[in-house]
C-alpha cells in the first residue's frame, strides 16, 4: 500500500506559536462541542479512564488533556510529536511532571526509544495525516513496541465517513482538507475498527458526533 504523501506534513506547519496560543479556544471550546458535536469533556473522560502513571502522549497539541486529566500517581510522562513548537508548549504546560520530549515521525519506525508505557494517547493525530485509515494505521504498528504488556492505546479522531456530520462539520472539514490541515476525507469508522481489531485486543470504539473515541489493549505475544 502506498505511503502517505508529503501532504502528511502540511498540517505540522499550522502549529506555530501563534496558532497554539488560540488552539484551546478554537478547537477545545468551540469546534469540539459546536462543530464536531463531541464536547471536550468526553475526550477528557477517556484520558481519566485509561491514563496510567507511565504515559506517552503522541500528537500533543497544547498539552491540555495531560494538564487536566487525573493520573493515578505522579507520572513518568513522555511527549512525542513531529512539531517542536507543540512539544515545547505542551512541555511547559505540564512542567510539574518533568516530561521527556521526543521529536519523532510516527509514520516511520521509532528508533532509539527503549522505554515502554502503560498507556499511549493518540488524540487528534490520525485525522491530520494524509491517506486513509488503512494507510496511516501504520502509526499503531510503530507504537506497539512502546506499549507495555497489558497496556492501553487510546485516543480520538475526527471521521468523514460512517458518522453523522452536520452541515457545519462538512464545510469545516472540507476547508481543512483543502488547506492540508486535515487529511481525513476518506477516513471511515469501519476502517478504524478494522485497523484496531487487526492489531490489538479488547478494542472499543465509540462515536460522539463525528468523533471516534477508541481504546485497545496491547496485542498478545
Amino acid at each position: 500500500m502506498p505511503a502517505p504523501s508529503s501532504k502528511t506534513y502540511d498540517s505540522q506547519s499550522v502549529y506555530s506559536p501563534a496558532t497554539l496560543a488560540i488552539y484551546d479556544t478554537l478547537v477545545l471550546r468551540l469546534s469540539n462541542p459546536l462543530v464536531w458535536r463531541c464536547p471536550t469533556g468526553r475526550i477528557l473522560d477517556l484520558y481519566n479512564k485509561h491514563v496510567t502513571d507511565a504515559h506517552l502522549d503522541v500528537g500533543v497539541g497544547t498539552g491540555w488533556y495531560m494538564d487536566h486529566c487525573r493520573f493515578p500517581a505522579p507520572p513518568r510522562l513522555a511527549l512525542m510529536d513531529l512539531n517542536p513548537n507543540a512539544l515545547a508548549a505542551a512541555a511547559r504546560r505540564v512542567e510539574r511532571y518533568a516530561p521527556s520530549t521526543h521529536v519523532a515521525d510516527v509514520l516511520k519506525p521509532i528508533e532509539g526509544h527503549a522505554d515502554t508505557y502503560g498507556s499511549i494517547g493518540v488524540t487528534y493525530l490520525l485525522h491530520c495525516l494524509a491517506g486513509d485509515i488503512r494507510q496511516k494505521a501504520v502509526v499503531f504498528d510503530h507504537l506497539i513496541p512502546l506499549l507495555a504488556p497489558g497496556g492501553t492505546v487510546f485516543g480520538a479522531t475526527i471521521l468523514a465517513q460512517g458518522v453523522p456530520r452536520s452541515g457545519a462539520a462538512q464545510k469545516l472539514m472540507g476547508f481543512y482538507n483543502k488547506k492540508g490541515i486535515f487529511g481525513n476525507a476518506r477516513d471511515s469508522l469501519d476502517d478504524l475498527r478494522l485497523a484496531l481489531a487487526s492489531r490489538f485486543n479488547d478494542v472499543r470504539v465509540d462515536t460522539i458526533g463525528c468523533v471516534a473515541l477508541f481504546s485497545a489493549k496491547s496485542p498478545s505475544p
